[in-house]
């Protein structure tokens, strides 16, 4: 089996560029990793079995029909449950229980599943006694801008939440420097975020997810068909 892989890296703007070439090449199936590759892939076939991984919300991103029957071209894995966000505040009350505001940071462009688990986010603060806010970003400045804001409350967390901007390596690197330096306790969502000096992460093992993933691969390159193979996610 020949294997053409496509990565998108720092240039988001190029995603649709790249699925449509992608889809033009007449593959016999696609793989996919994130919500918003997953999106411009499926804007451009709904015949090409598609199987998809670290993906929050399919039924809501309108990928498949429903968790138990996906009903149409694609499947996969999920990366995060919708009452995920809730742990997240309860994290950042443990590690450091004066925290009394919080700052939800992500890019909507690149994190548009952030409404899926934003209400029980926003539903366990009031009960941990956090004032949240949302923080959307698009660039490295706007992520400066928010962490030195922070620095002004001595109370102050932040989440980064699910997103393929803040996980890639340059702002990754960027929110976990400035952080150290100005003693701002963060919870991210992505294990590497801590192997990269992180305080703290909760969320799933997206290698074991990709791993997962080559299973459906495998069966629909059989001759099973994506419809038939249920969502599978934590």
């Amino acid at each position: 089996m020949d294997e053409f892989p496509r990565y998108i890296e720092r240039d988001f703007e190029r995603t649709q560029v790249i699925a449509r070439e992608l889809v033009q090449s007449q593959p016999d199936l696609i793989e996919v990793t994130s919500t918003p590759a997953t999106a411009a892939i499926l804007r451009e076939t709904q015949t090409i079995p598609v199987v998809f991984a670290v993906v929050s919300d399919p039924v809501g991103s309108g990928f498949i029909q429903s968790l138990t029957r996906p009903g149409k071209n694609a499947t996969g894995f999920i990366n995060i449950e919708q009452s995920m966000g809730g742990k997240w505040v309860e994290l950042l009350k443990e590690i450091a229980p004066k925290t009394s505001r919080a700052s939800m940071l992500f890019n909507p462009k690149t994190s548009p599943q952030t409404g899926y688990y934003r209400p029980s986010l926003e539903a366990a603060a009031p009960t941990l006694g956090v004032d949240i806010s949302a923080s959307p970003i698009s660039s490295r400045e706007e992520i400066e801008k928010v962490i030195l804001g922070l620095r002004q409350h001595p109370d102050a967390g932040l989440i980064v939440v699910p997103d393929v901007f803040t996980a890639a390596q340059a702002q990754r690197d960027l929110i976990i420097s400035l952080a150290a330096q100005h003693r701002i306790p963060v919870v991210y969502f992505l294990a590497l975020c801590v192997r990269a000096g992180g305080l703290i992460s909760y969320g799933v093992d997206h290698p074991d997810l990709q791993r997962r993933a080559a299973t459906y691969v495998d069966r629909i390159l059989k001759g099973a068909k994506p419809e038939d193979l249920r969502k599978q996610g934590l």
